[in-house]
């Protein structure tokens, strides 16, 4: 018989609310149109605030939080927290899916791993996208560190708005229909795609298709990019309904 249980590990920052309620959101709406059924388990990286050293501290808790999970055998690692990894450095995705992957492969436990910064990026590119405008609830200079970890990666962002918001809790807090009205305030001409929320603790589900209905261009999210490259790493359909164009089945 086909397989049909899927195990979603998930390395979360502590102070993390949204990742455990959008990703689950969108595979739970998967399930009203495909066979496979999926449970999430989570483990926890201390940070309260999202400042650079905070950031730094946390991510090095990341290798622990892989051993936990892939005890109990998770088929796909999630690492829940974009900016902690666009603050190590340029294409620190790539060193960092690889070393938590290594450890999942000691521990008798393999999973593939996926990033949230990674996934952002790849996201991006899967839809073509060469210009994008991105909504961040950051304070400036860590959405500066984003827009030049993105540009980096081949894709001009032509315009950035900050909330400006380093309270993770009050990240957290935020209306996901708030970007709704956000997002008016992007200049999106010439843009191939828009980033409504460039951290997987704003909350935005709720407005990734009214944003993409309203200025129609592609819109995601790194919630929504997340669970697409989970989705692409257990070699399943990435469907989601109502969550944007890259999880419509075509990509």
């Amino acid at each position: 018989m086909p397989r049909t249980h899927y195990r979603i590990g998930q390395i979360v920052p502590s102070s993390n609310t949204t990742m455990e309620t959008e990703i689950p959101a969108m595979l739970r709406a998967r399930e009203a149109v495909a066979p496979e059924r999926f449970s999430f388990h989570s483990a926890r990286m201390r940070m309260k605030h999202v400042t650079k050293d905070e950031l730094a501290k946390m991510d090095a808790d990341s290798d622990r939080c892989a051993l936990e999970l892939s005890d109990a055998r998770v088929d796909v690692l999630g690492y829940a927290c974009l900016v902690a990894i666009m603050a190590m450095g340029r294409g620190y995705h790539c060193v960092s899916e690889q070393r938590l992957r290594a450890l999942t492969l000691q521990n008798e436990g393999p999973a593939p791993v996926v990033t949230s910064a990674g996934a952002l990026i790849e996201g991006l590119q899967a839809l073509g996208a060469k210009k994008i405008a991105v909504l961040t609830p950051y304070m400036k200079p860590l959405t500066a560190l984003v827009v030049d970890y993105i540009e980096h990666q081949g894709i001009e962002v032509l315009d950035a708005l900050s909330l400006e918001i380093s309270d993770n809790l009050e990240v957290g807090a935020q209306d996901p229909r708030a970007p709704i009205e956000l997002s008016k305030r992007l200049n999106t001409a010439n843009c191939d795609a828009v980033v409504i929320s460039a951290c997987v603790q704003m909350p935005s589900l709720a407005s990734v298709q009214p944003v993409q209905d309203r200025i129609g261009l592609p819109v995601v999210s790194s919630a929504v990019c997340t669970t697409w490259r989970m989705l692409k790493a257990l070699n399943l359909p990435a469907v989601s309904p109502n969550a944007g164009t890259l999880l419509s089945g075509a990509y």
